[in-house]
């Protein structure tokens, strides 16, 4: 099977040869933990999941790191060496915590809520999602590499810069020039930002600041990592250890479109800048921005939601990562009422589908073993092409009116890589309010056995008291089943 990608990095498609044969390593830029993460980021780990997931669906191993930004990131991100304020500091004054009560309350809050989401989590995902609090000192080392290889400077104020003239490819990932930065490129290059720096595209490795509320020691002093620097140190270090070997170029590196530049030119300089080699990652490729019904997500318009938002209005998580799936990772993704309502749909009849067969024991073989499989899988080759996948699935299952067993275990299969038929547990805590869905069935049991002993009062109320609370209960003589009704206000 011939696998094609669109790469930032060369603006063409081309096709996927992994470094090592059968083996996968990727690099996928994680949340800043300050605050619950919404559906706009989740979108570009979702990029980042469906990769894993096809590869390991097409037979490959893979090694997948993200990391947890819990310092560094600035609130004006589209500095390239940051502006404003550190978003942890920021957190940490709004919720009068230590920060990293903050980063660890919210780093629990996303695994929770990406596990809601299919995303696949491993239980020791603290090997595979490097904290950057925890990389202080590997990032010192690269910094001290990068200035040893004439690729950085020290100012007297304690910051250290990358020098970007020192590296001809800067700007080949995003198209930007060294000329179109010099005179300030759109606003990205700010005069609060020039003192000391050579050149105004050069971007912070280091800045020393005592009065931080994070700081370590350094040594040009007390201080705190720039942003970009983190990637590169935990993706080199991570995959290093993972693989007990060193790493120095890996197969693939993911984000959001909003990444290429500053974050992701700035980690290729660096890195390629440390190694010494001419490529970071070989492959680059970059989600597009999530729109709620045609309008850029802001809470000053009342549409941004994280998942817990979204829950609490009736969206089961499957759903939800159907809707976010179903869409081209290259297109704009417009979320809507609409498209959920037909995603809810969708993921239904694919449980329906399984549920005319029983289940096949133990743990799925990951194998394409029918041609259902081999055609969906062929679509995923072609950059991701999740709407021909879906399209493949569904006209068989139009054609398939009686499943088989062997069917049900090719859906199974392919269930791999979607990640709806089995529905997680969501507890009351992401619900915000309202009932758990274990609360839930306790309550449609209650309604189950006071119709079989035909005290319909009892029934009638119970579901009342569900519809109160936002569950669709639907009674027919195969018994009781629920939905949660989805609302926006």
């Amino acid at each position: 099977m011939n696998i094609r990608f669109y790469n930032t990095l060369s603006r063409s498609v081309e096709d996927f040869k992994p470094i090592e044969p059968g083996v996968v390593r990727m690099y996928h830029c994680g949340p800043t933990v300050y605050d619950y993460v919404h559906i706009g980021n989740f979108i570009s780990f979702m990029l980042g999941d469906l990769l894993r997931r096809f590869f390991e669906f097409a037979g490959y191993d893979v090694v997948q790191v993200m990391n947890i930004t819990d310092v560094g990131h600035m609130t004006e991100d589209d500095l390239a060496d940051g502006g404003g304020d550190d978003k942890m500091k920021l957190a940490a004054e709004r919720l009068n915590l230590d920060p990293l009560q903050v980063a660890r309350h919210f780093t629990d809050a996303f695994v929770e809520d990406a596990k809601l989401l299919g995303i696949k989590v491993a239980d020791d995902h603290a090997t595979h999602m490097p904290h950057a609090t925890a990389n202080i000192d590997a990032m010192i080392a690269l910094i001290e590499k990068l200035i040893a290889n004439g690729h950085a400077y020290a100012t007297e104020d304690g910051a250290v810069y990358f020098d970007v003239a020192t590296f001809p490819d800067y700007g080949r990932l995003s198209g930007n020039t060294l000329d179109a930065l010099q005179s300030g490129a759109g606003g990205r290059v700010s005069d609060e930002h020039q003192a000391g720096k050579k050149h105004p595209a050069d971007f912070l490795l280091w800045k020393a600041d005592d009065k931080h509320l994070m700081k370590w020691d350094s040594p040009w002093g007390v201080g705190y990592p720039g942003w970009h620097i983190e990637c590169s140190a935990m993706a080199l270090g991570t995959h290093s250890a993972l693989a007990g070997k060193p790493v120095e170029v890996i197969d693939i590196h993911t984000g959001g479109e909003d990444n290429i530049f500053p974050h992701h030119e700035c980690e290729i300089a660096q890195t390629c800048g440390a190694t010494g080699n001419q490529s970071f990652a070989n492959y680059w490729l970059h989600q597009r921005h999530l729109m709620v019904e045609g309008a850029k997500m802001s809470k000053s318009k009342g549409n941004f939601y994280t998942l817990r938002d979204l829950v609490a209005r009736g969206v089961e998580p499957a759903a939800l990562r159907y809707e976010l799936l179903r869409t081209h990772y290259r297109a704009n993704t417009n979320f809507t009422l609409k498209g959920l309502e037909d995603s809810t749909k969708a993921v239904a009849r694919l449980r329906a589908f399984a549920a005319k067969a029983p289940a096949p024991d133990g743990p799925v073989e990951l194998k394409l073993q029918t041609p259902i499989e081999q055609r969906f899988a062929e679509a995923l080759a072609d950059d991701l092409n999740t709407s021909a996948a879906l399209g493949e699935l569904f006209s068989w299952i139009n054609a398939t009116p009686e499943p088989t067993a062997a069917d049900v275990a090719a859906l199974r299969r392919i269930d791999h890589v979607l990640g709806v038929l089995d529905p997680p547990e969501v507890s009351s805590a992401v619900h915000a309010t309202g009932l758990s869905d274990a609360e839930v069935e306790e309550k449609i049991a209650q309604i189950t056995a006071a119709r079989a002993s035909k005290d319909y009062a009892t029934s009638d109320a119970v579901r009342d008291e569900l519809l109160a609370a936002g569950i669709e209960v639907r009674l027919s003589k195969d018994g009781a089943t629920w939905s949660r009704k989805i609302t926006f206000d």
